[in-house]
């Protein structure tokens, strides 16, 4: 049963990771907490090796998703590792200060934060000011082949690592993979075109999570014998995810995307309030 659990929830999270440039463990680490904390389905599991498994996790599904988007030529390459240089260093200060994680303060202020960028994207048609970074930064290109639309964005690349690097520490500390910020941050501030965002995403996801999966290990938080349940079932669920993603439109994704920050936000809220 414990199995059949961790294989549904690999699974629902390598969709929704990849499908909206995630990285999974947005879904993961709450669900193996409320599973644990509510239900005792896995009592011996620590949040240090909730946030360990998840990192490893994401790992697959992030390669399995890149490879998906890579074919679709919506990887940003340049910009993806940028943002891993920025992010590499924070997800391994985050998972060295993991250790005295308290879980209700993060549940309660990552969900506060989740709403916060749901509402930003609410408004984003609204934040003209945010062409400033486009402005005053490098300039790319995309031609979306499927709209035959011309796509400018671009961010200044000293910004793009300090955002990534709180964006890294934060994935190292909490295991979430840190595109529920970066995406967001990519479309209303760096203007991407959606499926952009989420691809290259994945695609610094893959790579951040090396650095940080590392980092856990050495620290013993990864339960070997549940990555056996998770990681095949999210790796196919990043596949279905990525293939989703190409046939919807960018705005019906940046609607998905809201909603998800929405739900998820409220439900770390209430965790974070209740189980303090």
């Amino acid at each position: 049963m414990v199995f059949l659990l961790l294989i549904i929830v690999g699974l629902a999270s390598g969709i929704v990771g990849a499908l909206i440039g995630l990285g999974g463990g947005v879904i993961l680490v709450p669900a193996l907490l409320f599973l644990g904390s509510s239900i005792s389905f896995f009592p011996d599991l620590s949040p240090q090796e909730i946030v360990g498994l998840s990192v490893v996790m994401m790992i697959f599904t992030g390669l399995s998703s890149t490879l998906a988007y890579m074919k679709m030529g919506t990887v940003d390459y340049r910009s993806g590792f940028i943002f891993f240089l920025g992010s590499a260093p924070g997800t391994v200060i985050g998972a060295l200060v993991n250790r005295n994680l308290d879980v209700p303060s993060f549940q309660l202020y990552f969900g506060l934060l989740l709403v916060f960028l749901s509402l930003l994207l609410l408004l984003r048609d609204r934040l003209s000011s945010v062409s400033w970074f486009v402005e005053n930064g490098k300039k790319r290109t995309f031609h979306d082949r499927k709209t035959d639309q011309e796509y400018v964005y671009g961010y200044p690349i000293w910004f793009a690592l300090a955002l990534t690097f709180f964006i890294g520490f934060a994935s190292g500390l909490f295991g979430i993979g840190g595109g529920s910020i970066l995406v967001p941050a990519m479309i209303l501030l760096f203007l991407f075109p959606p499926h952009v965002a989420v691809g290259t995403s994945m695609f610094m996801v893959f790579l951040s999570a090396i650095i940080n999966s590392v980092t856990h290990i050495s620290l013993g938080n990864v339960p070997w014998v549940y990555t056996l349940a998770v990681v095949p079932a999210a790796y196919i669920g990043a596949k279905i995810g990525a293939k989703l993603n190409q046939s919807i439109k960018s705005e019906t994704l940046v609607v998905l995307l809201r909603l998800a920050l929405l739900l998820f936000g409220l439900r770390s809220i209430y965790e974070g309030i209740f189980s303090s």
